[in-house]
């Protein structure tokens, strides 16, 4: 499996393992931006579950 990604942000190569203080995202500013999208609500999580609560689970053994 490849450690190279693609910064969300700017979409350069980066490395996802340690040596990247700033994964997923290539640098510090990239790494700004995407909080700066956040806190300007740029983002969102929808409020509608992702299953419905009728739903039965499978049990796990």
């Amino acid at each position: 499996m490849s450690n190279i990604i693609y910064c969300p942000i700017c979409k350069n190569t980066t490395n996802l393992d340690n040596s990247n203080l700033f994964r997923p995202f290539c640098s510090e500013r990239c790494r700004l931006i995407d909080l700066g999208k956040w806190v300007d609500e740029k983002y969102s999580i929808t409020d509608k579950p992702a299953l419905d609560d009728e739903q039965t689970y499978p049990e796990v053994h």
